[in-house]
């Protein structure tokens, strides 16, 4: 199933004493980048997170972030508040105040702000069984919401390539219509300049055919055309398949443009150019695609 390389998910586990809400958001990438952001009770799971994600993304910049609380949404860790520094902080200011001949005007929110007034206790050493329990549960359920989104999504990309795909096989059939034409054309004119310049020179018709020949065959693009057929034929299997298919479309994709090219450049036939022009137009949607796809 082809899947988006952008999605979210959120998901919280709660214990007796503890609760762990944990976020994940990915956007695209070449490759798999995780970015994990753990509170510092549970950075030491950060290895067993890590493995976590890779056994279910392969593709795309992740970002995942946990937080810990205690259970009921009340902060695990308390605020203090520093009765002494508060009142050094005011008798500073009531001193200032008397020797500039001013009325001091103090409010406890100007009290509060001033630092090492506020702090909040270290967080509490949490057991690993606790911890890692609480983390991956929430972790995993946050990752299968973001998979979800990623598969919604990568539904219709599957769609819109799908369309492409006989967009651009349309042009290729188009094309191997038109080549026996073409070479028949471009024989007769190599014939016909030969007899101009030769003029009324005695002529060997076996060599002129012969040479004819040789010439038409280096501009055949007979090869080419089925080497396309082979490509679009893996394509289409990729894009029907259950695994992540991003990185062998991107070189499926060169490959196609490598024997669009090749038929463009040996191209001797209005019709074909513009066919080719037309699926160089199709190849890089799908190609633009491709980039959003795991």
């Amino acid at each position: 199933m082809i899947r988006s390389m952008t999605g979210y998910g959120r998901a919280e586990a709660s214990g007796p004493r503890l609760a762990v809400s944990v976020e994940c958001r990915s956007v695209n990438h070449r490759h798999l980048d995780v970015a994990l952001k753990l509170p510092r009770a549970l950075t030491a799971f950060e290895a067993e997170a890590r493995r976590l994600v890779q056994a279910v993304v392969q593709r795309g910049r992740l970002d995942v972030s946990a937080t810990l609380g205690a259970a009921g949404g009340v902060a695990l860790t308390p605020l203090s508040v520093n009765i002494a520094q508060a009142r050094e902080y005011e008798s500073a200011a009531r001193d200032l105040a008397g020797q500039l001949g001013m009325t001091p005007a103090l409010r406890i929110e100007w009290l509060l702000g001033q630092p090492g007034v506020l702090s909040r206790e270290p967080e509490a050493a949490v057991a690993p069984e606790e911890g890692w329990a609480l983390l991956a549960d929430a972790l995993s359920r946050a990752l299968a919401e973001l998979v979800a989104r990623r598969e919604a999504e990568g539904k219709a990309l599957a769609l819109e390539l799908a369309g492409l795909h006989e967009a651009l096989t349309a042009r290729m059939e188009q094309i191997a219509a038109r080549a026996p034409e073409a070479q028949a054309r471009r024989a007769a004119r190599l014939r016909e300049r030969v007899r101009a310049l030769l003029g009324q020179a005695p002529l060997d018709e076996g060599r002129l055919a012969t040479e004819v020949a040789a010439l038409a065959d280096r501009a055949d693009i007979t090869e080419e055309l089925t080497r396309l057929r082979v490509h679009l034929g893996e394509l289409r299997a990729l894009l029907s398949g259950d695994a992540p298919v991003g990185r062998p479309l991107d070189f499926l994709i060169q490959e196609i443009n490598r024997e669009v090219n090749t038929i463009g450049s040996k191209a001797d036939d209005l019709e074909i150019s513009q066919a080719v022009i037309a699926a160089k137009s199709v190849l890089e949607k799908i190609r633009e695609q491709v980039q959003n796809i795991e």
